[in-house]
């Protein structure tokens, strides 16, 4: 008989530790799958807001207005990107997710007035016309890499890097490397793919500033140019980035997701977004450009509270991937034999690169994929986004904000003395920010 009171887990080797030490004794190669980190890092979660109240005048949320819009590209570009709200879609390949999830967040991202952003592999037809705004990725890869296409774009994004996988180039299995996509990305059909991790062309930032100007002289210099980094060596990354004629810098967290890598990746190598964004805004406060180079923040903004307390930070937009996959119904508690299926059930999924997603999202199986109606689920993430963009907003107000770029690090605290370090902010009830 076991006795209960001798089964005590070890720290070092949970149950869970253990199943990976055996499947990799069984099978000698490394975990890939989806999703973003599951480990507990500080997060936005750790801040609070201090709203008004005697110090200072709070906004009425009937008759105050409250605005939410973002230019950018203004500095180089003859046709900025005006965002109406600072929530964009982030780059998720067609590929890594199917052609009716795409249309789907491009439907909903044009009812907002907000963009939507390719992803590795081009741009199909169906998704420019569903986008308003259409961010083009150029990466290191470059599968899909039209310069009609680009010209088709509103702005380019140079990726660099991704908070999922800094150091590391996409994967897609040969299971969603249906016909359409082999020949949108010029590869064998139903054949793995592996993404480069650099670009072939530049060994340096000098040549990015190189690459920049190669991409301004394609466009007629019409087109705002982003670079795109995993959040490493942020302060340095974002200065180069700016030295080289960036006119806005994408910086992704750990928490970010990806449609497959490896586990090791995903959960071991990056920062997370919280002290990423600090570093980033005093890099650009440095070189005098903060709020002239704009500064988008992704990795695990899932509600309207992430997005008040990056934009109090300094971020000037955030960027929403895993998210804006929820709101179409992502780990949605339906078909639960086809969770069954995949050794899983709703909520706990993360087998995006299977290409058997449930819900039809992460998916170029035809019969999957018609689980998605690209009009009700458009519905349910304009829904997703209005609601976010109503908390932050009522968030500005209750700061006394009249927009919601105008909140600022003095509207923030931390719970935890980790938080307080990494964002910069004080711990709440004191002035005292660790380290400084």
């Amino acid at each position: 008989m076991v006795d209960e009171r001798k089964l005590s887990a070890s720290a070092t080797f949970p149950p869970e530790v253990i199943a990976e030490i055996q499947r990799a004794a069984d099978e000698g190669i490394y975990d890939i799958r989806g999703g973003g980190a599951k480990r507990r890092v500080p997060s936005f979660d750790d801040l609070v807001l201090l709203g008004a109240s005697v110090s200072r005048y709070p906004l009425e949320g009937y008759r105050e207005r409250c605005d939410t819009d973002v230019l950018i590209g203004a500095r180089n570009a003859a046709k900025p990107v005006h965002l109406k709200i600072p929530v964009t879609i982030a780059g998720m390949s067609f590929g890594a997710i199917g052609a009716n999830a795409k249309q789907a967040l491009g439907m909903a991202a044009s009812a907002l007035g907000t963009s939507t952003t390719t992803g590795d592999g081009g741009m199909t037809d169906e998704e420019r016309e569903a986008s308003s705004l259409l961010v083009y990725q150029y990466l290191p890869s470059r599968y899909g890499m039209d310069p009609d296409q680009i010209r088709r774009a509103d702005a380019i994004e140079i990726v660099i890097g991704q908070g999922a996988k800094p150091g590391g180039g996409g994967m897609l299995l040969g299971q969603k490397v249906t016909e359409r996509v082999a020949g949108m990305r010029t590869l064998p059909e139903g054949i793995d793919q592996r993404s480069a991790c650099r670009h072939p062309d530049w060994t340096g930032p000098d040549d990015l500033e190189i690459k920049i100007l190669e991409l301004r002289e394609i466009t007629g210099w019409e087109k705002p140019i982003y670079v795109k980094v995993g959040a490493t060596r942020t302060r340095y990354d974002v200065a180069l980035a700016v030295k080289a004629g960036a006119d806005a810098v994408v910086v992704d967290g750990m928490q970010g997701g990806t449609a497959a890598t490896q586990s090791v990746f995903i959960e071991d190598v990056g920062i997370p977004t919280l002290p990423a964004v600090r570093l980033a805004v005093e890099a650009l406060i440095e070189l005098d450009v903060h709020r002239e180079v704009r500064l988008i923040v992704s990795g695990g903004i899932r509600t309207g509270a992430d997005v008040a307390k990056a934009l109090a930070m300094g971020a000037d937009a955030v960027s929403i991937g895993m998210a804006s996959l929820m709101a179409l119904n992502c780990n949605a508690p339906l078909y639960p034999e086809d969770y069954a299926a995949l050794g899983t059930r709703a909520g706990f999924c993360h087998h995006c690169q299977t290409g058997r997603c449930p819900v039809g999202i992460a998916t170029q199986d035809p019969a999957l994929e018609a689980r998605l109606e690209p009009e009700a689920a458009a519905r349910r993430v304009r829904n997703y986004l209005t609601a976010m963009v109503l908390e932050c907003q009522t968030l500005a107000r209750a700061c006394g904000k009249s927009h919601v770029l105008n909140l600022e690090p003095e509207d923030l605290a931390a719970l935890t003395l980790e938080a307080a370090a990494m964002a910069g902010v004080p711990l709440a009830g004191t002035d005292w920010i660790p380290g400084r």
